[in-house]
């Protein structure tokens, strides 16, 4: 779940449902387009953004439709209020069969309220995600074996949750990944199941990109790239033989360029560049490779 201070973002908050149709209608030409190129050079080349943060509508609308037989249904943990997330232009646009999770009655309540609750096959729950709870979540509200899609951004215990998932079997898989931890170490912050990103400055959370890539490879995915801002990684099922270009972690790695970071009281303190990792030094991450702690 991202803390997002973007105008854009704000201002889809407050969307009517008239603006949302103009949006979606907007985002079917989009989508569209990007779905006749058969070729591209990376992921960002099919970017577009309707309700994501970034240009994940896009690269979401040309995986699906490079791959046949999709079961279409997602699953979204860390969705805020809906409002902006990867999977409700998919909702919207595409039909599919739904579950978002989030941490807040407020959120939930406003997923709820929202008429996408009752004109589509979207259940939301509020409940915070952990290695113990995942599967039987999943099971309670009627999604195990082969989805369409999961997404995973919980800012904190995403690669422990993902390793624990065995309910469900998705062909495309989303993973936010750190980019703060880089491009080498395969690293992951130790597990702890009531893990808060706020607790330290904002920027200590999640894993890094290679170790998420060695995740999805012991699990029986292909990486096939990053988006743009550098947040997210793309996962596909390797026995779907999908004809995608396979990328290592050092290939795919995207640096974001988010000045996130906060001070004890939550302002703002704009760390930019290696200031961002310089201010985690020291900090305990387990090594995924190893399982031995190490430090930033």
């Amino acid at each position: 779940m991202q803390i997002n201070l973007n105008p854009l973002a704000l201002l889809a908050q407050a969307l009517t449902a008239g603006e949302a149709k103009q949006r979606t209608l907007v985002g079917r030409g989009l989508a569209w387009q990007v779905r006749e190129r058969e070729v591209i050079n990376g992921l960002a080349d099919v970017e577009f953004s309707v309700f994501s943060q970034f240009g994940d509508d896009g690269i979401i609308q040309w995986l699906i439709h490079r791959l046949s037989g999709l079961s279409e249904t997602f699953v979204e943990f860390g969705v805020g209020d809906y409002r902006e997330s990867n999977t409700r232009f998919l909702l919207l646009n595409d039909n599919w069969r739904g579950l978002v999770m989030d941490s807040s009655d407020r959120n939930v309540a406003v997923i709820k309220r929202d008429e996408i609750s009752w004109r589509h096959d979207l259940q939301s729950a509020c409940t915070f995600v952990t290695v113990e709870n995942i599967n039987q979540l999943m099971l309670d509200h009627g999604f195990e074996g082969e989805i369409g899609l999961l997404h995973i951004d919980i800012d904190g215990n995403d690669y422990w949750v993902w390793r624990g998932l065995t309910a469900v079997r998705p062909a495309i898989a989303i993973m936010e990944y750190n980019s703060v931890f880089g491009a080498e170490r395969a690293i992951t912050i130790p597990y702890d199941p009531n893990f808060s990103r706020a607790r330290i400055n904002n920027l200590y959370f999640g894993a890094s990109l290679p170790a998420m890539c060695d995740l999805a490879t012991s699990k029986g995915y292909d990486f096939v790239g990053s988006n743009s801002a550098g947040n997210n990684a793309y996962f596909v099922r390797s026995d779907l033989q999908h004809g995608l270009k396979v990328l290592t972690a050092a290939e795919g790695y995207v640096t974001s360029k988010f000045a996130e970071s906060r001070d004890s009281k939550g302002r703002l303190t704009y760390l930019r560049g290696e200031r961002r990792l310089a201010s985690l030094k020291g900090l305990p991450v387990v090594n995924t490779r190893t399982n031995a702690e190490e430090e930033l």
